[in-house]
């Protein structure tokens, strides 16, 4: 998805920084892609749930373009497991990327937006409606996702800076494949829950961040945008 979001956006004329945590493969074959088509892209490395890190990886944003107007908040991770299955490091595993990261990343990143504001974009999850059997701890974490794009539209309108959050439901993309998702029973049931009868594509969810990073979504904020084939 976070790769979807980098060449859409980067399409509509964005310069973007690839943030990752471990592929630096995979950043740069998203970059080599922009820049062929004549974009601008770098990729920087960073864990969005060590403060180091986001300090770093925004000072190299700073340095490559001088200025922020768009943050994507995409880095997520999930395991799926019972109850009886929880355990204190997945947990934590689970809410130090999907929550911590995105206050601490929200937090460093609006100190680098100007006069002129910007726009937040979250990436939540369908999950925190429909609440998925053995999903827990993912569920929890999306959940805080909704909240706090409520808290922070509030809490950051006054530097007119936007916050909102795009809800995918299914999405076909490396960790789907991974998990078994994709191609097996999952995506059969996913698909029959989505009146629209397909699963979810990264450019889906890419051309929604377009519009709410441009002024188009300009009376948009708070939002949370059900990007699911209509699956709720």
């Amino acid at each position: 998805i976070g790769a979807g979001i980098a060449k859409e956006l980067a399409a509509a004329g964005a310069s973007v920084v690839v943030n990752y945590a471990s592929s630096k493969e995979g950043a740069d074959r998203v970059v080599a892609e922009i820049e062929s088509k004549g974009g601008k892209a770098v990729a920087v490395q960073g864990d969005v749930s060590k403060s180091a890190d986001i300090t770093r990886l925004f000072a190299e944003a700073k340095s490559a373009y001088g200025a922020l107007d768009i943050l994507v908040n995409n880095a997520g991770v999930y395991q799926f497991g019972a109850l009886e299955d929880i355990t204190e490091d997945e947990f934590h595993r689970q809410f130090n990327t999907n929550v911590l990261g995105l206050l601490l990343t929200t937090q460093e990143g609006v100190k680098h937006f100007g006069a002129e504001g910007g726009s937040v974009i979250n990436i939540g999850s369908t999950i925190s409606q429909i609440a998925l059997p053995n999903s827990s701890i993912y569920t929890a974490t999306k959940s805080a996702v909704d909240a706090i794009t409520h808290v922070l539209s509030k809490e950051l309108a006054g530097q007119n800076i936007r916050v909102n959050s795009i809800n995918p439901g299914g999405v076909e993309t490396e960790g789907t494949h991974t998990a078994g998702i994709v191609g097996g029973d999952m995506e059969k049931q996913l698909v029959a829950q989505t009146p629209l009868g397909r699963i979810g594509q990264p450019s889906d969810i890419g051309t929604i961040a377009v519009f709410l990073a441009s002024p188009d979504s300009g009376w948009l904020t708070g939002e949370l945008l059900l990007a699911s084939g209509g699956m709720r």
